[in-house]
């Protein structure tokens, strides 16, 4: 029984990394999951996702590019409000300006960088570096 999805994809992501595999498949697809891995994508972690229909939840095919150090969710998944942004990069991330932080706001799935060029808080879902 599966209680978080988006935990499984990203361990699923990140173990395929760590044995230098060149693709993976994310089942079951959500929603979220896309959105994370379409942001995941414009920074250049994968190189490109698809998503496949199977009749029943879908999933996710990842070509991977061998950039992913680690990454992860996180829970309990806090709000941040943009003067805050700064002590959760601290905690998560290991070095300033290395790595981002997935937060889910009011103008959808965003990186920590765009949310504060846009000045907006949200929930914190997940990190990568």
């Amino acid at each position: 029984m599966q209680h978080d999805p988006l935990n499984d994809a990203m361990s699923l992501i990140k173990n395929a990394e760590r044995a230098g595999k060149k693709e993976c498949e994310i089942c079951p697809s959500s929603k979220l999951i896309g959105r994370v891995l379409k942001v995941m994508q414009e920074e250049g972690y994968i190189s490109q996702f698809e998503f496949l229909e199977d009749g029943r939840a879908g999933r996710f095919r990842v070509s991977l590019r061998g950039h992913i150090n680690d990454c992860g969710v996180i829970k309990p998944r806090f709000s941040v409000k943009k003067e805050e942004m700064e002590r959760f990069e601290a905690r998560y991330l290991p070095a300033q300006d290395f790595g981002l932080l997935i937060l889910t706001t009011t103008h959808g799935v965003l990186t920590n960088a765009k949310a504060k060029e846009i000045g907006v808080g949200g929930k914190l879902l997940a990190y990568i570096f």
